[in-house]
């Protein structure tokens, strides 16, 4: 599909607001039809528009050098609608004059990757990388996360693309629709790249352990990919490495996703490889996301390494190698957590915002300004480290949980998990934790008028108000987003949602009581506010 505005329109197709599919620094939208209440509005006309509109933004922003023509790969996940897409987004790339180089099943890390890599066998570096992928939503949605070599792209180029898309779906034309498709059988190629992915992580734990052949020899590790992309893992990676990994689960890749939620947040999911852990004695459990830019891990005694323990885990590789560097989390991370990163592991948390990309970006402007920072992680999994180009790879987390297993038995200090469990010791955990999400009727005639994210900011600012006058509670000094208040020895956060007319409200505590109190200080402040549906506050309330 061509770049170019185009006489003689094609009538037929469906109106679409293209910037309902912008989620952040993703596009998300409906791919299958059949849900109720979800019409498709990601299209193949629509992808096409989409891919056309990058290459649009990529020519602004690379030029050839004339020896070749600038080159983009796509991949994607185990989605039922990921072939269709992949072919509307070669015909898109290939319409607008590049080569298309497929990869087919592939990861959102290794799609990256691919614009680093100096491997002309492979056809890189790309110019750009496409990854076709919703992570963890449910069967029918689809959506796409866009690469150059400086990494993911933000915001305000999601906009860019999608604006050029919808001008370029509006006046696409059937002549370029056409040309589009032959364009696609002349500059499609396709190359395992995955080989040589998944080669440098294998590398990597080799060198971390003195450049032993097979590092893991004598580790049962089980790995669980959620029927998503992550599946390659065992067979790549842990096998050429020595280590047992027989139990591992759910490697097919099957996009109606049937045995549980891809997802190292959902209880279901951290349920399942818990119980392949225990019933297969094993030393070590992994977890991935669908497009594995997500990881979890759960020693051998059925102990999750998720959430805050994960980023106490990585805190602690990460201050050994780096001793006294800052640690950036998002906002919802625990009192616990920064206690131990400061005071047992000798380091800095900087607690940022919510959004893997905001967490990304906060870490690399703090190197700007020189404060050194090495890594940057979400509570959902998304981890970014500077040494692996400040990339959100959920493989190369655990390959920094297998280089400490591969150390530990070149200098035989232990054998299993337990060398990674004993790292987080002295992290205090609250008895409670729990995340509340607090909705906003944008159909009240409260906002009628205004907008849900008016109303949401309404709520926090009249919050802080209160929060000041109550002497049994304490604003946190610093705060980057929403309302965070210490209190009866545990905290609260409420926030407005990055997307959704939601407030999600965060309480740990360390006891039932203390975290009562903490959700009646904050229900008798918002129960004023109409439009607010705190039910979901009410009945916490109600158990505890």
């Amino acid at each position: 599909m061509a770049a170019a505005v185009s006489s003689g329109t094609v009538s037929a197709l469906e109106k679409i607001d293209f910037k309902k599919l912008q989620n952040g620094s993703d596009i998300r939208g409906v791919a299958v039809a059949g849900v109720e209440g979800e019409p498709v509005n990601l299209t193949e006309p629509v992808t096409e528009a989409i891919a056309a509109g990058f290459v649009g933004w990529l020519l602004e922003k690379k030029k050839a050098d004339g020896s070749r023509r600038l080159r983009v790969s796509v991949g994607h996940d185990s989605r039922i609608s990921a072939d269709s897409l992949q072919a509307a987004v070669a015909r898109g790339i290939a319409g607008a004059g590049l080569d298309v180089i497929l990869y087919g099943l592939a990861s959102t890390p290794a799609m990256f990757n691919s614009t680093l890599t100096k491997d002309e066998d492979s056809l890189c570096p790309v110019d750009g990388s496409i990854m076709i992928t919703a992570s963890h939503l449910p069967y029918n949605r689809n959506g796409f996360k866009f690469f150059t070599s400086s990494g993911g792209l933000g915001k305000a180029d999601i906009t860019d693309i999608l604006s050029r898309a919808a001008q370029i779906y509006n006046n696409v034309s059937e002549d370029i629709l056409n040309a589009s498709k032959q364009a696609a059988s002349k500059l499609l190629r396709r190359v395992d790249y995955m080989k040589v992915y998944t080669s440098d992580l294998v590398k990597a734990v080799r060198k971390a352990a003195g450049n032993m052949e097979r590092p893991l020899e004598g580790f049962h590790i089980v790995v669980d990919a959620g029927n998503g992309a992550g599946g390659f893992f065992p067979g790549s990676v842990l096998d050429p490495l020595g280590a047992v990994t027989s139990g591992s689960q759910f490697l097919e890749p099957d996009g109606m996703f049937p045995n549980h939620i891809p997802n190292p947040e959902d209880k279901s999911a951290m349920a399942a490889i818990t119980k392949a852990v225990r019933d297969h004695k094993a030393d070590l459990g992994i977890i991935f996301d669908t497009d594995v830019d997500r990881s979890a891990a759960v020693d051998s005694t059925g102990r999750e390494f998720n959430r805050n323990r994960l980023i106490a885990l990585m805190s602690a590789i990460v201050l050994e190698e780096h001793p006294g560097t800052t640690i950036v989390t998002d906002s919802v991370t625990s009192d616990g957590l920064t206690a131990f990163i400061e005071n047992k592991l000798g380091g800095k948390h900087h607690r940022f915002k919510r959004g893997y990309k905001n967490v990304i970006d906060e870490a690399i402007r703090l190197n700007s300004i020189g404060e050194e920072s090495h890594l940057a992680i979400e509570t959902s999994g998304h981890g970014a480290l500077k040494e692996n180009h400040w990339l959100d790879d959920g493989a190369y987390l655990m390959v920094k949980l297998l280089n400490k297993l591969a150390a530990s038995k070149a200098t035989r200090e232990s054998l299993g998990s337990s060398v990674l469990t004993k790292l987080i010791e002295g992290l205090e955990e609250a008895e409670v934790a729990v995340e509340l999400r607090l909705k906003i009727d944008q159909n009240h005639d409260d906002i009628i008028g205004g907008t849900f994210r008016d109303y949401g900011e309404a709520v926090l600012k009249h919050l802080e108000n209160v929060a000041d006058l109550d002497p049994n509670l304490q604003k946190a000094p610093v705060n980057y987003e929403g309302v965070r208040v210490s209190g009866y020895g545990g905290w609260f956060l409420l926030r407005l949602s990055l997307h959704d007319p939601v407030l999600p409200l965060n309480i740990e505590a360390p006891t039932k009581e203390a975290a009562s109190n903490l959700a009646l200080a904050v229900l008798s402040t918002v129960k004023e506010f109409n439009a607010l549906d705190f039910s979901a506050l009410q009945k916490f309330i109600d158990s505890v």
